[in-house]
């Protein structure tokens, strides 16, 4: 028995069909590109704790035993999607002292009477990457570069004397922020290095200390908005 020839489907879609695709990928374009509102996550707040520097020997002879001291400045936020963000940071460490002779390291310390106070600023970027997505608690990592400006200032019998550099720095930080609302409050440890600042001169030389960066220990409270 013979059976009759079968048609063969055409693979040509309908009219139709072509008019509706170039509708329906500009719909999922749209939609892909569209930004509801308030979901720019962005923050601007003020950090302040404790900076210790690196070069702590010499700190310790300047400070009278203390290796740093109180440190504040300001910031700002940006998020890249739900985890990834970058910040920008200014902050400000000053602190008097005085002159010191170490004859070696491991001689003992003679105070010289003369004040010196010490600057740093530094101003420097981070790229970072927040945990627990969604949630009020956000843990993150971050890691960045800038500039920190470094200046001595001291009085020996009424003349002033005073230097000051700027040198490239390296940072590193992790903290947690509790988001609730437009209000962030939270806390971050961090540690930055500025290699080949110091030790040309002075105590710092007499240590063989050359980095001026340090460890922070921040408590930090910002305004924003953050991306749902």
């Amino acid at each position: 028995m013979t059976t009759p020839p079968r048609r063969r489907a055409d693979a040509r879609p309908p009219a139709r069909r072509l008019r509706v695709l170039p509708l329906a990928l500009a719909c999922a374009l749209a939609s892909f590109g569209a930004r509801p509102a308030g979901a720019v996550d962005w923050a601007v707040g003020g950090e302040g704790g404790y900076f210790g520097m690196n070069a702590s020997k010499s700190a310790k002879a300047i400070f009278d035993g203390s290796s740093g001291g109180g440190t504040y400045g300001g910031f700002a936020h940006f998020g890249l999607g739900q985890a990834f963000f970058v910040e920008v940071h200014a902050r400000s460490f000053k602190r008097t002292g005085e002159r010191v002779f170490v004859a070696n390291n491991g001689a003992p310390i003679f105070p010289l009477g003369h004040p010196l106070t010490i600057t740093t600023v530094p101003v420097y970027g981070l790229v970072g990457y927040h945990f627990l997505h969604g949630s009020r608690w956000a843990p993150y990592v971050a890691v960045g570069g800038g500039a920190t400006s470094y200046k001595e200032e001291s009085d020996v019998a009424g003349l002033a004397e005073s230097q000051s550099t700027t040198k490239a720095s390296a940072h590193f930080a992790a903290g947690v922020d509790f988001i609730s609302g437009p209000i962030r409050v939270g806390a971050e440890v961090g540690w930055s290095t500025v290699p080949n600042t110091i030790g040309e001169a002075g105590v710092s030389k007499v240590y063989g200390e050359k980095d001026a960066g340090g460890f922070t220990v921040l408590g930090r409270v910002a305004f924003g908005s953050r991306a749902p």
